[in-house]
């Protein structure tokens, strides 16, 4: 049936096609998910292959250990590639679960994370031309067992100082992380302050480890412990608790009978 404008009334959509959205606590548990695996797939690549792989200053040790385990090299390389797009996903999936608490800062948060996940990924691309620097012949040919070493080193060693670059980001997507979730009231607030702190964390580490290599060196396991707790009590509060529940203050009456006029 048409109406006064002879133009049809739009029919409402059937209810099977409305998309409903995630809940809260759903989302909460994907986004640990994603963040879970960032820890294991990062973890291992920059936790135990980088340090196992590159020898800063020793080329022939480097080149050795490049050359003596290429399944780890791509395993490494792989885990660092998987690594960046969870970390992605981590971070839209958090701006989804906090975008009404700000959506600027959660635009800038995964702004940060972007930028970090792509440092990463070209990172990786170097350690990967490392590997290939010892399989292939040519490069030795071409420059000689010493030279093609030292290409080697080269070339983690621009991994290395690339992913310490990227730590800039890891710490600046935790600062507005922090905000939201003191924001959104999903989390404790403790949590939130204790994230916004591991930004100034990670941000004093890289400075110290570009300007004062010997002294980052001695006191990086010790500004390392706050950005460690902030990020596992992320994670396991996504994964245990999800949000937290609003509380009700009190219940109101079903419905209110207006008095009568008089």
């Amino acid at each position: 049936m048409s109406n006064s404008h002879g133009v049809l009334p739009e029919a409402p959509a059937p209810a099977s096609s409305r998309l409903t959205p995630a809940s809260p606590k759903r989302l909460a548990r994907i986004a640990g998910v994603f963040y879970l695996l960032v820890g294991i797939t990062g973890g291992f690549a920059a936790g135990f292959m980088d340090p196992f792989l590159y020898v800063a200053g020793d080329a022939a040790a480097t080149a050795g250990n490049v050359t003596e385990n290429p399944t780890l090299v791509r395993i490494g390389v792989v885990s660092h590639l998987v690594d960046a797009v969870f970390f992605l996903l981590t971070a839209v999936t958090l701006y989804l679960l906090l975008k009404h608490a700000g959506k600027h800062a959660g635009r800038l948060m995964v702004l940060a994370v972007i930028v970090a996940a792509g440092i990463i990924s070209v990172s990786a691309v170097f350690t990967y031309v490392a590997l290939q620097v010892t399989t292939n012949g040519s490069y030795t040919d071409a420059f000689g067992l010493l030279g093609s070493n030292a290409l080697v080193l080269l070339l983690l060693d621009i991994q290395h100082y690339g992913i310490l670059a990227a730590q800039v980001f890891f710490g600046l997507w935790l600062a507005p992380l922090g905000y939201l979730v003191i924001k959104s009231k999903l989390f404790p607030r403790a949590l939130g302050f204790i994230l916004i702190l591991a930004t100034a964390s990670y941000l004093v580490d890289v400075a110290l480890a570009f300007l004062f290599p010997a002294l980052a060196t001695q006191i990086h396991s010790y500004l390392g412990i706050v950005p460690a707790i902030a990020e596992i009590w992320m994670v396991l509060y996504l994964l245990i608790i999800g949000v937290r529940t609003p509380r009700v203050a009190g219940r109101l009456p079903a419905q209110v009978t207006p008095a009568p006029a008089w």
